[in-house]
């Protein structure tokens, strides 16, 4: 038990504390891991000297004893819904409840609320209205602003107006919780708190300061889908620069204030976050009601870096964990992995050597001046950005080093690969032939996400033919090496732009390329992704101009009923919706007539 953060009070007690300075509230079981932000918050206040509790998944319905067993912490709560927004979490893209919970021991469902972050403030502030209370993780990153809340199918306000959280921290908060907890320490009050970065707040009077960007009020967005796309577009442009601007939105007679983040860390930093003494194990506690699935999908794999710059339009990385990247040192990369090999129950195999991204480690603008300037959203889309250094030989001299640990049989990439990152010239496609020939079980999956020129350009995606020449390079490096590994696609339905007869063009090139589709998925608008409010609005937010969106369930079901183009009991469903639709040319290269034997 020794070693693990308390969640419980015997725990607290064995330890000989009379006190807690900060408790963390999360809906996910209590993984002490690097890839579960509650314990990586825990353990960076736990290093600075700090006593820390977790309560981990509390019973919101019954007499609420789980928020009180650990008293009034002598700083602050900490809460989060968990690694995953409470919402997406809980329901499907036909907003279906799901019967599952990859956060909670045995997968069972049912031992968090719907918009968990909400639930927990609102008991904690009930139950010690006079300590302070910080929200953060996703959740609450991703709703800072009015935003499209696809399970309510409304405008949302920002969650601080729907929760009594003192102060939100969005992104990766190593940093910024540290110091919050050195100035609640130093006795000093919220006043302090809100002139740190990467935080927000609510206040009843205009923020006075250089450098503030107004966004149309929550009410004027309720009133107008043009003014909530102009404002996401803001909102995105900034999160995506290094010296960004404040962010005010008014809500009726108050204001929510967004100050700039924090500048991207260091590799001393992140190596800081990643060195603490995690445990990598579930809290014991759990032992007698099975494994959390999510664990067990990560538990051999190494995070070697944070961020993402690739832009993709419903994605929430660059949001949240920023556009530039943070890459960990190779000692750092290194000394996990040893640890992953020693450990009693490794047989092997390494799951995944990655990221946000598998092969953006160690990229960086050559002249950091120029990124400090720039206001894109991605360094790769629409064209590649000449500042990039994009050297892919540090990743392959990465995964040969990790290969040759002692224990270590097999490394696997499962992290996507960035295809339109390969060049000649960057060694890119060098990597490719090491990945496929090295660090492939059988089957390598990429994200085109579609084939039509429009949906890929909504979303921010590189055209089709990339996939073309990768598939067909792949294919050569199998068929030179005597592979018979299998390239696999991802794919997307309902994305903004999408229409029936681009899922049908999707379906005809499968068929000629002979693919029988499983990586798919029907488009889910995530709170303040640039696609969610796409949907919402029907608007291009860069372009203001309108945007088709399929959002009825039967067309949702129509486009995505065609990825199984193959299975019969779909095919009068499929010629049907093609003849109501006037597509009837995508019929007969979908299911042509066979033959007549004479």
């Amino acid at each position: 038990m020794a070693g693990f953060l308390p969640i419980t009070l015997d725990e607290v007690k064995r330890l000989g504390w009379d006190y807690v300075d900060v408790v963390m509230v999360s809906g996910d079981a209590y993984v002490d891991h690097p890839s579960f932000g509650t314990a990586v918050i825990g353990r960076v206040l736990e290093a600075a000297g700090y006593r820390v509790a977790i309560i981990a998944q509390p019973n919101w319905r019954d007499d609420l004893r789980d928020f009180r067993k650990f008293g009034t912490p002598r700083l602050f709560f900490g809460v989060s819904a968990g690694v995953m927004d409470s919402m997406v979490n809980h329901y499907t893209a036909a907003r279906r409840l799901r019967h599952d919970d990859a956060y909670t021991p045995g997968g069972a469902y049912g031992f968090r609320p719907d918009r968990a972050t909400c639930v927990y403030t609102r008991i904690l502030r009930q139950l010690y209205p006079e300590v302070p209370i910080i929200i953060g993780g996703i959740e609450a990153s991703m709703r800072r602003v009015a935003h499209y809340d696809y399970w309510d199918d409304s405008l949302h306000p920002s969650i601080l107006a729907s929760c009594p959280a003192d102060l939100l921290v969005y992104g990766m908060g190593e940093r910024t919780m540290l110091k919050m907890a050195d100035i609640l320490n130093r006795g000093l009050g919220l006043e302090a708190l809100r002139t740190l970065p990467q935080v927000a707040y609510m206040t009843n009077q205009a923020p006075m300061c250089q450098d503030v960007i107004n966004l149309n009020s929550y009410e004027e967005c309720l009133k107008s889908k043009r003014s909530q796309a102009m404002n996401i577009n803001i909102v995105e442009r900034e999160s995506n620069k290094i010296e960004c601007a404040t962010l005010v939105q008014q809500h009726g007679s108050d204001y929510v204030v967004i100050n700039p983040p924090e500048p991207p860390m260091t590799t001393s930093e992140i190596d800081a976050s990643f060195d603490l003494p995690y445990m990598r194990q579930p809290h014991p506690k759990y032992k007698k009601r099975g494994p959390v699935p999510a664990f067990e999908m990560i538990k051999n794999s190494v995070n070697i870096h944070r961020g993402c710059f690739g832009g993709c339009a419903f994605c929430t990385i660059s949001a949240h964990q920023g556009k530039q990247i943070a890459s960990r040192s190779e000692r750092s990369i290194m000394a996990e992995v040893n640890a992953i090999a020693r450990s009693a129950d490794f047989h092997g195999t390494i799951s995944d050597l990655g990221g946000p991204s598998a092969n953006m480690y160690h990229m960086v603008g050559r002249d950091r001046e120029l990124c400090r300037r720039c206001q894109r959203y991605s360094c790769i889309h629409p064209a590649m950005c000449p500042n990039l250094q994009s050297d892919h030989r540090p990743l392959i001299d990465l995964y040969r080093k990790v290969s040759a640990v002692p224990g270590v049989k097999h490394v696997y990439i499962g992290s996507g690969i960035r295809c339109d990152l390969f060049t000649e010239d960057n060694h890119g496609w060098d990597y490719f032939r090491h990945v496929v020939l090295n660090h492939v079980s059988g089957r390598l999956k990429v994200a085109p996400e579609h084939t039509s020129p429009t949906v890929l350009k909504y979303m921010r995606k590189p055209q089709f033919e990339l996939f073309v020449e990768t598939k067909r390079r792949f294919d050569e490096i199998c068929r030179q090496a005597g592979r018979r590994y299998q390239l696999i696609p991802y794919f997307i339905s309902s994305h903004p732009g999408c229409r029936l007869q681009d899922m049908a063009d999707l379906a005809v090139q499968m068929k000629r390329m002979g693919y029988r589709l499983e990586q798919i998925q029907d488009f889910t608008p995530t709170p303040m992704t640039l696609s969610a409010e796409m949907y919402y609005t029907g608007l291009d937010p860069q372009t203001l101009q309108p945007v088709y969106v399929a959002t009825r369930p039967d067309e949702k079901r129509e486009q995505n009923q065609l990825f199984f183009y193959y299975k019969s009991e779909l095919r009068p469903a499929i010629v049907q919706s093609l003849r109501k639709s006037h597509n009837e040319r995508y019929i007969a290269k979908l299911f042509p007539p066979k033959p007549i034997n004479r």
